[in-house]
Parts: C-alpha cells; sequence; structure tokens
C-alpha cells in the first residue's frame, strides 16, 4: 500500500485549493490502495494580509467515511513550522508528496519544504500547478514561483497554456505526456481540473419554490465564487444589463463573498494590517492589478437592476451551494484571464453550460454551441450577444456530461499513480 502526502490546505479553510485538495485526498483513499495523509497550512499568507480565510460557516464534514488523516502544521510566518513540516512528512516515509502551487507568494516556505523533502531520495516530489505566470502579476512573482517549484521531481498541470509557461519560467522544454508515465526528469504530466463530486444535487430541492421566493424569472444566470476583478463580475453585470432590456424573463443570480471584504475593518488590529498591506501592495504589485477599490455590485444600482438581480453577498457554506447551482440555467465566466477554474468544474458536476470568455484554458474545455459559449474577452456587446444566444437556443445539459465523463477525480489520481 503506497503512502501519499497531499500538502495544501486542509478542509477546515474556504476557497477551492481547500476543496481541491481534499477532493484529490478523497479520491486517492477510495481507491483502497493508498494511505492518505492530508498536510495543511495553519496559517497560508503572511500576517498582514487583512482576510479571514478559515470556514466558519460550513457544517458538512467532507472527509466523514474516509481514512485520511489531517495535520494542521505549516504556518507561513514561522520558519521553524516550515522544518517541522519536512521532518513530519519524512517522519512518514510517504512514496509520494503532492504539493499543490496556487499563488506566488508562497514560494518560500514551500521551496524550503520541498527542497528538505528532496534529500530523500525514496520520497518522490509532485507539484500540481494551478498556474505558472500569476494572475495579479508583481515584480517578485517568477522569483517567488521559480524558487518554490523547482525542487519538484515531476510536474502536473490542467492545461497546455500552463507547460508552456513552465517551459519559459525555466528556459527548457518539459517532456509531457497525458498518462502519468515519469518518462524524463522533470515530466510534466498533463491533465485536467476533475469535476467536483463533493457536492451533490438535492433531489428534493423545489426550484420553482425558491425562484418565487427570491423573485427569480423563469431564466436565470449564476454568477458564482470569491469576487475578484479577473473573474470579471463588472462585465457579467453590464452584459446582463444589456440583455435585461430586452428581455423580462431573465435574472442575475450573483454568490460569493468579496475577496478583499471578510473581517471588521474598524478593528484596530485589522486597521494595522490594512495599512501594512497597503504598502506590501504598492510595492511589489501593478497598480491595474490592485483591487482595493473594486466594487462591482455598485453596478446593479448603476445599472437599475435591483429587480432583476440576487445577491448573496457571503461565503456560501457546503450546505447551500447545489441550491444556488440546481436553480440557475447557465453559470456566466467572463474572465480577463484564466487559469483552470475550480468553479467550472463545480458547474459541471451541476450539468450547468457554461458562458465564458475566449482567454486562458477554456477554449480547450469549452466547445463553442455544445456544452457552452464563448464571448470576445472584455467586450460587453459579445457577451450580451451568448447569452441572448444561450436564451433563444438552450444548451443541452447531457452535452456538458458527455464533455466531461472522463475527467473523474478517479481518473485523475489513477494518472498520478501511474496505474
Amino acid at each position: 500500500m503506497r503512502k501519499i502526502i497531499c500538502f495544501g490546505p486542509g478542509p477546515k479553510f474556504k476557497g477551492g485549493i481547500s476543496n481541491y485538495n481534499t477532493s484529490l485526498a478523497k479520491a486517492l483513499d477510495a481507491r483502497g490502495d493508498c494511505e492518505v495523509h492530508i498536510v495543511s497550512w495553519t496559517v497560508q499568507y503572511p500576517a498582514i494580509v487583512p482576510r479571514e480565510f478559515v470556514d466558519k460557516s460550513s457544517k458538512t464534514d467532507l472527509l466523514e467515511g474516509t481514512n485520511i488523516q489531517v495535520k494542521y502544521v505549516t504556518n507561513y510566518n514561522n520558519p521553524f513550522s516550515w522544518k517541522a513540516t519536512a521532518d513530519y512528512i519524512a517522519q512518514l516515509n510517504p512514496d509520494i508528496v503532492i504539493f499543490q502551487w496556487a499563488i506566488a507568494i508562497q514560494g518560500i516556505p514551500l521551496g524550503r519544504i520541498a527542497k528538505r523533502l528532496r534529500k530523500h531520495k525514496d520520497i518522490e516530489v509532485l507539484f500540481d500547478l494551478h498556474f505558472v505566470i500569476q494572475k495579479e502579476g508583481s515584480s517578485l512573482d517568477h522569483k517567488f514561483t521559480k524558487f518554490g517549484i523547482k525542487y519538484a521531481d515531476h510536474y502536473i498541470v490542467h492545461a497546455l497554456k500552463t507547460k508552456d509557461e513552465l517551459d519559459e519560467l525555466f528556459d527548457r522544454r518539459h517532456v509531457y505526456n497525458t498518462t502519468g508515465e515519469r518518462i524524463a526528469d522533470k515530466t510534466v504530466i498533463k491533465l485536467y481540473h476533475p469535476i467536483y463530486d463533493l457536492f451533490k444535487p438535492d433531489p428534493s430541492f423545489d426550484i420553482t419554490a425558491f425562484k418565487k421566493e427570491n423573485k427569480l424569472a423563469k431564466n436565470v444566470f449564476l454568477f458564482f465564487g470569491f469576487i475578484r476583478k479577473y473573474k470579471g463580475l463588472h462585465f457579467a453585470i453590464e452584459a446582463f444589463a444589456k440583455v435585461a432590456k430586452k428581455r423580462d424573463d431573465v435574472s442575475l443570480l450573483i454568490c460569493g463573498e468579496s475577496f478583499w471584504n471578510t473581517v471588521d475593518k474598524s478593528k484596530l488590529k485589522n486597521k494595522i494590517k490594512s495599512f501594512l498591506f497597503g504598502i506590501a501592495k504598492g510595492a511589489f504589485l501593478k497598480k491595474k492589478d490592485d483591487e482595493g477599490d473594486y466594487r462591482p455590485l455598485e453596478l446593479i444600482k448603476k445599472y437599475g437592476l435591483e429587480d432583476r438581480t440576487m445577491v448573496v453577498n457571503t461565503f456560501i457554506p457546503n450546505e447551500d451551494l447545489p441550491s444556488y447551482f440546481q436553480v440557475s440555467d447557465a453559470v456566466v465566466l467572463f474572465y480577463e484571464y484564466a487559469t483552470p477554474s475550480g468553479i467550472e468544474s463545480l458547474s459541471y458536476n451541476f450539468k450547468k453550460p457554461l458562458l465564458a470568455t475566449k482567454v486562458g484554458h477554456f477554449p480547450e474545455t469549452i466547445d463553442d454551441g455544445y456544452n457552452g459559449l464563448l464571448a470576445e474577452a472584455e467586450n460587453t456587446d459579445d457577451m450580451a450577444r451568448v447569452m441572448e444566444k444561450f436564451l433563444d437556443s438552450p444548451l443541452n445539459p447531457d452535452h456538458v456530461a458527455e464533455k466531461t465523463k472522463d475527467m473523474s477525480w478517479a481518473n485523475y489520481a489513477a494518472a498520478i499513480l501511474n496505474t
């Protein structure tokens, strides 16, 4: 029986990477031939970041019924915990350690941990890359990323674009395959973002009653997830406003937490954090990527859409998530740029077609007119066009299932184990 470590945020944390790491661990555990451990952060980011990262809303135990063991040990702000993490993992004597790589700022601690593990020749170190080129690029991103991931034995990517970025970062052409075979040093295993199955549709959910209670129209477009500028909620609202002028049978459902508005900013400690974080952003972040003044929800009032939209501007507990997908007809992903998206995978799990922009990997996973529709990036007229096209000619949900039938966690786990 092989012993596998899934390093990344454990299930107590908010967000897609926590869900991803948990799903991967569950897929490996379900095989029956692996002993699986989640080794997690206790604190994922510098102490000055003014944000709440722990999920204090969900009640469901996502690991119930598994044999997975969880250890919260790694504190970003405590270098001694980085050594303790590597020592704890080495003590478990694993066959494979899979690091979730999702943000450049974690490069120093992850690089240090991976470097220590590489001294143990019988431990294979994999980095599961959710990006290489950081969405919100800073002057230090490349350095952090290069240091963070350079000690991997091999890499996993979810899109060819990420593999190309890896080649560029290290100025070498990495050999890659889609089977999981380690055919060279630092092989790239090109897979996909598996379809989330943590959340199941509720067969007893009354869609009609929910729409009536919340004054939703016949056709519902959904924006779901953390509200970040790159996800293009401002585009979605502007495009929806154009559609709403022509039709009275449409609603926009917005479900998600404003990423930088999760703490009480009147408290002194949060004021200090915000001040220090502002200085850090000014030093390292490109001005166009600063989301401090991003308030897309204000557009609802600007366009007079108060009666046409439903906004749940908070973190969505696991228990409530299925309802919002089930009541919707399509999910809008009018991103400015994209790496494989957890929201995309959630949508597929509920057989919801995607309306997305022609950026990042979306043209790889969305067949325009089959399992979704593609619009020109940053073009709200074209986004409105695809929304209207969907209303006039709805896509078959079975096409969504057909397109993604091989994108399971079981297949993903098999590729990682090369079985």
